[in-house]
């Protein structure tokens, strides 16, 4: 791609989240989101392969149905209450299909079908940035509408923890695996985003730091299924000893980062006096735990199964810079000292 068209795109697509941020009208949030998705549609179909074209479709369609819903409820609201502001939703018809609008865009479940399909139609750039950026602008609008919990709510949560970790036990396909793995990290997120908004928000950057270095080290080293990640010691040892630390991390295991966000989610709701949804909650992350140690397996303890003709391949050098990998590597594996200072910033004043 031309770089001036490339340097076009992703100021449009920087610049439509950041509009998105700065919002309080819905029908400027609208326009904000319709400018991100079109900024990262062509970004999508760069390469022209029948795959890429039919899971950018496929994002298209699903996006423009939620864009839909959203102007639909957006109006329905200012028709009933006579006014666009997005911290005053009131009434619950309109509050509802918002509610599943922003859901259907940001990929819970039970209107996750998309993700999957479209995430393993991208390259693994493309798809860092579907599972990363393209989620903060719509996050950002259920922060600011802060919903009350709903028995819709409800479902969106616990059904995104259990769909996340149940559907990615069968997958072969990493960018498939990372797809559930998104799901059920962003029930996480809206679990406690009725009770604590700055935890959400917690969650969702560390999220965001996890969800950048498992991209970027299978991108590295050209893994897209399990059995590609048996040949990554022969490229990257040092990098194939970190990666099974990435991924327990992204499961939530001490005394890794991830730990410190589930650890407070399960403590705020045991406060709020919801012991049961705490406990479904962590029973859930077994689920997702187990296909992070399948990944770890497969990764340090196999070797793909090697003929005479078939040769190791060699450590040809790569074109990616490892600066990136390595920063977001090290905050995903050290930050849970910091835990003190997170329950300071949490802390109401």
């Amino acid at each position: 791609m031309n770089p001036y068209i490339l340097s076009t795109l992703l100021f449009g697509l920087g610049l439509g989240t950041t509009i998105t941020f700065a919002s309080s009208h819905w029908l400027l949030a609208w326009m904000a989101l319709e400018m991100n998705t079109l900024a990262i549609i062509p970004l999508m179909a760069q390469h022209h392969h029948p795959r890429a074209v039919e899971a950018t479709t496929k994002y298209f369609l699903t996006q423009a149905t939620a864009a839909a819903m959203l102007l639909f409820a957006s109006t329905t609201t200012a028709w009933l209450t006579a006014q666009w502001a997005i911290q005053q939703m009131t009434h619950p018809l309109p509050s509802t299909i918002l509610i599943l609008a922003l859901s259907l865009k940001i990929g819970l479940a039970p209107v996750h079908s998309w993700l999957p399909e479209v995430l393993q139609g991208f390259d693994l750039t493309t798809g860092l940035i579907l599972s990363t950026w393209q989620k903060l602008a719509p996050f950002a609008l259920l922060l600011q509408m802060q919903p009350a919990g709903t028995t819709l709510l409800v479902i969106l949560r616990l059904a995104s923890t259990l769909v996340g970790g149940w559907g990615g036990l069968n997958q072969t396909q990493l960018r498939n695996v990372l797809a559930y793995s998104s799901i059920a990290h962003l029930g996480w997120m809206v679990l406690v985003l009725q009770f604590s908004p700055t935890l959400a928000l917690l969650a969702l950057l560390t999220y965001i730091t996890m969800t950048s270095s498992t991209f970027l080290t299978f991108n590295l080293n050209k893994s897209t299924n399990i059995t590609s990640l048996a040949i990554s010691w022969a490229k990257s040892p040092a990098l194939t000893c970190l990666t099974p630390l990435i991924l327990l991390s992204l499961g939530g295991l001490p005394p890794l980062t991830r730990f410190m966000p589930k650890w407070l989610i399960l403590q705020d709701l045991t406060n709020q006096d919801l012991p049961c949804t705490a406990t479904l909650a962590a029973l859930t992350a077994l689920l997702s735990l187990y296909f992070y140690l399948r990944l770890s397996y497969a990764m340090t303890l196999t070797m793909a199964p090697n003929n005479l003709i078939g040769i190791t391949p060699w450590r040809t050098h790569h074109s990616q810079l490892t600066l990136p990998l390595a920063f977001f590597t090290m905050l995903t594996l050290l930050l849970l000292p910091l835990t003190p200072s997170a329950l300071a910033l949490l802390s109401p004043y």
